[in-house]
């Protein structure tokens, strides 16, 4: 059996010659492809709005700087999340406030925000982790009531699913994607930010290009401090094509965790993962716990050695040493802990077949039952 990665591109045919045509254009970035893929993204998110960028992390850093953010802001969010983040809530030189997660969906427990909410706090920003949308009607509510901002961190999630709205059309403030390749499309690498708030869109196209507009001689001339985050004709004419079968491939994804559940629903000292109403998850991971915490480590090895690429979805974000050193030294939220320490991601991409989702789950019962 060859290796099986835990997440891997879909790339067909199609995609190639898409690719190859703006490779053979007038335009290699800055043209008229990142204007249609942004035109087509928004549609499909059923917003105003898209602002296409150089990664995931390109996206949240321009979300937060146009909201203004700065040092004194706090922003409560989840430790379950790539350093990005909050990675970039420090770069804006304000602070990350983790509030813990529900044991069901691993998501920000939205009813532990309230409690965190100071005269310093800017915004919440939810993760939809693995594709599974966090509870947004409670933490719209919450925000709304005290007056503070949402930005989605939807970088697992395009194409999920909240109340029969898409994501993206829930009305957050903005909402952040992520194209990487393990992500539901790739661009290779890039983000986006969808809103329906023309002021932010106006600053985000501003932020992305250096700070740089046109003044009304024509010249450009510089008005804020920007940066270079733009994406290419490229990266965006593989998007398009790849947005195109978006849903297809979120249907391949859901065979897969019909596989998998069935397969591995007997198994007693492990914990699915579940999809909690009135969500509909876009399952860009299938992450197991293992009850006997213990043996997660063991398993861990034992699949890696039987060539299946498990990984770790996440380590919490305040024990990385950065932060650690950092000043959340003595942060330990319970749930957080009991998750992180048997947390397990199996493989989940496109391309797995039965066959493939067999042998995992044959290694992980043989495994299991040895143990």
């Amino acid at each position: 059996m060859p290796y099986i990665p835990y997440g891997k591109q879909t790339i067909d045919t199609q995609d190639i010659k898409t690719v190859e045509a703006t490779l053979k254009s007038d335009w290699l970035t800055q043209g008229p492809k990142i204007q249609a893929f942004e035109k087509a993204l928004a549609n499909y998110c059923r917003a105003k709005y898209a602002v296409a960028v150089s990664s995931g992390t390109a996206a949240l850093h321009l979300a937060y700087l146009a909201t203004g953010l700065a040092h004194g802001d706090e922003v409560i969010t989840t430790p379950n999340t790539f350093v990005a983040t909050t990675n970039m809530v420090l770069a804006c030189g304000a602070k990350p406030v983790f509030a813990d997660i529900r044991l069901d969906t691993y998501n920000l427990d939205e009813t532990k925000i309230e409690t965190l909410i100071t005269p310093r706090t800017k915004m919440i920003v939810p993760v939809h982790f693995a594709g599974q949308p966090a509870e947004m009607s409670t933490i719209l509510r919450l925000a709304k009531k005290h007056q503070l901002l949402v930005i989605e961190d939807a970088c697992h999630a395009l194409g999920a699913e909240y109340q029969n709205k898409k994501i993206g059309a829930l009305g957050s403030d903005m909402t952040i994607f992520s194209f990487h390749p393990v992500k539901p499309i790739t661009t290779g690498e890039g983000g986006a930010i969808v809103t329906n708030n023309r002021k932010y869109y106006a600053q985000l196209l501003l932020l992305r290009s250096h700070g740089i507009k046109k003044d009304r001689r024509g010249f450009n001339v510089m008005t804020a401090l920007g940066y270079n985050y733009r994406l290419t004709d490229i990266q965006s004419s593989l998007g398009l094509s790849q947005l195109k079968k978006l849903d297809r491939f979120l249907t391949k994804r859901r065979q897969i965790v019909g596989w998998y559940q069935a397969e591995l629903k007997q198994i007693s000292n492990i914990i699915l993962p579940i999809e909690v109403s009135p969500a509909k998850s876009g399952w860009h991971l299938y992450v197991i716990r293992v009850k006997k915490a213990k043996l997660r480590n063991q398993l861990f090895t034992y699949l890696k050695n039987h060539g299946i690429g498990v990984n770790f979805h996440y380590p919490a974000v305040y024990r990385h040493p950065y932060y650690r050193q950092s000043g959340y030294k003595n942060v330990h939220l319970i749930n957080e802990e009991t998750y992180q320490s048997s947390c397990l991601t199996l493989p989940c991409y496109v391309q797995l077949t039965k066959a493939n989702i067999q042998y995992i789950s044959n290694c992980l019962k043989h495994f299991l039952l040895n143990h």
